[in-house]
């Protein structure tokens, strides 16, 4: 069954979202402060981590730094009362996989989780694919409307991170770990250089800029 741990220090809040989980088949465990959760996750017992910020003891992107040291690939959803666009930045470019403002609808928050919980299992397939655009990870072929595309090895770096994370908002400062695997200059515009080519490749609508945010696979 698949496992998912809620961190939230406010106990009629973690036991809500705990008996929404329970009722849509899901088991979960639950902690109110952050210094175990690493060490938790590291564990390899939990599919999920559904991670408040506000915390007694550490902040959330505290935690989300930590656990992102020790389970780089491992789903996050921060729960938080902070819903200002900074606040969302700070969590995805921490490395959260989404961001869900309190006050919140379960349906959404059960919704968001099992849209993780599908990316997480795609990201083992050897065979990517989001609407119209397939990508073989293996012979390292692209196709488009079932038209074979031809990418460089950066282009294609770029367009594996968009797929094995559809719909997510990715900060330039994602792609760049992820496509070019080091740090790189902040002011570079290596990122929306790429991107053009990829609208030129995968279509111009394939991917959407999300103002102050970075970009979308859409």
């Amino acid at each position: 069954m698949t496992q998912i741990l809620i961190v939230e220090d406010e106990p009629r809040i973690a036991a809500f979202v705990a008996a929404g989980l329970k009722a849509a088949g899901y088991a979960s465990h639950i902690e109110h402060t952050g210094t175990p959760v690493a060490e938790l996750v590291a564990g390899g017992d939990f599919d999920l981590v559904i991670l408040d910020v506000g915390l007694p003891d550490i902040d959330g992107f505290e935690v989300l730094r930590q656990v992102r040291r020790r389970s780089p690939g491992i789903p996050v959803i921060m729960l938080t009362a902070r819903s200002a666009v900074r606040d969302r930045v700070a969590g995805l470019e921490a490395g959260a996989d989404d961001y869900v403002p309190k006050p919140f609808s379960f349906e959404e928050l059960l919704a968001r989780v099992r849209s993780r919980l599908r990316v997480s299992v795609q990201e083992t397939s050897l065979t990517l694919r989001h609407g119209g655009i397939e990508l073989d990870v293996r012979t390292r072929r692209v196709r488009v409307d079932d038209k074979e595309i031809d990418l460089s090895a950066r282009e294609f770096a770029l367009a594996e991170v968009f797929l094995r994370h559809p719909d997510q908002v990715l900060s330039r400062e994602q792609l760049l770990s992820a496509a070019w695997g080091y740090d790189f200059d902040p002011g570079s515009n290596v990122v929306d250089v790429y991107v053009r080519y990829l609208r030129k490749k995968l279509g111009a609508d394939a991917i959407q800029t999300v103002r102050g945010m970075g970009y979308r696979l859409a």
